[in-house]
């Protein structure tokens, strides 16, 4: 630390070098296939993530019957209540 209280930055540390940044894109189809990808990445990740989620709910739903009869019951009132 400096005497002012801020870090000195030091370039050599943690592996900066001088080399353009990888992630930056060296064409656009390369980029262009590289962001579908991704997206079709983040659909199977959400459908696995929204599988387990319903998996849970649904074991929840069995291990505590009274409040999830409960939970329904809150949401019937909600229901007939709400105005359209």
């Amino acid at each position: 630390m400096a005497a002012d209280g801020q870090r000195q930055r030091n370039p050599g540390s943690r592996g900066v070098s001088d080399a353009p940044d990888a992630r930056e894109p060296q064409d656009m189809t390369g980029d262009a296939a590289d962001a579908q990808e991704s997206d079709a990445a983040r659909r199977r990740r959400r459908a696995q993530f929204l599988r387990e989620l319903h998996e849970a709910k649904q074991l929840r739903d069995r291990v505590q019957p009274r409040r999830a009869r409960a939970a329904r019951m809150r949401q019937q009132m909600r229901m007939r209540t709400f105005r359209w």
